[in-house]
């Protein structure tokens, strides 16, 4: 349980009260902690790469519609 943060910077992107189990190795959630907390750009149909908002360090993508519940993303 807590906040999970950057590795670079400590920035704060995500709470462990939106993490969900996934089938990827990787740990997934559902949104960030803040707006702020992550910045986007489009990559490819239905993924954003995500780096962090502060720094820029990369974090993976969100994967648009996969998240728990219809309409949700992934992160």
């Amino acid at each position: 349980p807590g906040i999970y943060v950057c590795a670079k910077c400590g920035h704060e992107l995500f709470s462990s009260r939106a993490k969900y189990e996934h089938s990827s190795p990787w740990p997934a959630f559902t949104e960030t902690l803040r707006g702020d907390s992550v910045a986007k750009r489009p990559e490819r149909p239905g993924a954003l790469k995500v780096t962090c908002g502060k720094c820029g360090n990369g974090l993976g993508h969100e994967f648009l519609n996969d998240g728990p519940k219809r309409g949700q993303s992934r992160f």
